[in-house]
């Protein structure tokens, strides 16, 4: 009955060292488990957030790729023709105001039409207030402002400078149709004339 007993422990002995073998084998020819540091769960929405994004910056790549320029709404060219009338439109407005002081008084030193100017402040008072276009007073420092131009290439709001000798002295602007309109003497005060009735010795753009 001891004997029994005795091999019956042998055995159950025998098999719990049967089943840990394979266990102790396994754990003996791997290497040492390296435990990684637990990660930070992304926010599903940050994450949904982002693909959406990257997404349509490719989209955008691909498109340009294509030949497609990504268009940017904020920066519309404006049509040529659009321009020119504009400009157009800028000269006639000044050459309107202009009109308005015809037959005002000239007074030497004047720098308002209202009440009397010479050629210089008259053109500087219409420059200002009918197109916004500062100018300097004197007649000789007005001529060294603005672009160049010859007389064909003259249009309304352009002015015409004029010389005694070598020295410029007179200023007016032209109004289209060949016609200047100029504060020119005391006598006539500011009135229209032709444009070349003296020969002006430079022509110059504002615009």
């Amino acid at each position: 009955m001891k004997f029994k007993a005795y091999m019956t422990a042998a055995a159950i002995l025998a098999g719990s060292l049967t089943m840990a073998v394979p266990v102790t084998a396994w754990a003996d020819t791997t290497s040492p488990v390296l435990v990684a540091p637990a990660e930070e769960e992304e926010d599903p929405a940050e994450e949904m957030a982002a693909d959406q994004e990257t997404e349509e910056v490719l989209s955008q790549v691909i498109e340009a790729g294509t030949g497609d320029a990504i268009e940017d709404d904020s920066a519309e060219e404006v049509p040529e023709e659009e321009t020119k009338n504009s400009s157009k439109e800028a000269r006639q407005n000044l050459v309107n105001y202009a009109l308005q002081f015809v037959g005002r008084p000239y007074r030497a030193g004047g720098n308002d039409p209202h009440v009397g100017a010479d050629c210089s402040g008259f053109v500087k008072y219409v420059m200002q207030y009918g197109a916004g276009i500062s100018m300097n007073r004197s007649s000789g420092a007005q001529a060294s402002q603005g672009t160049a131009i010859s007389a064909d290439a003259m249009q309304p709001g352009d002015l015409l400078f004029y010389a005694q000798g070598s020295r410029i002295n007179h200023v007016a602007m032209y109004i289209g149709n060949g016609q200047i309109v100029h504060a020119s003497t005391y006598r006539t005060g500011i009135k229209i004339s032709n444009w070349n009735y003296r020969t002006p010795v430079r022509i110059v753009s504002m615009f």
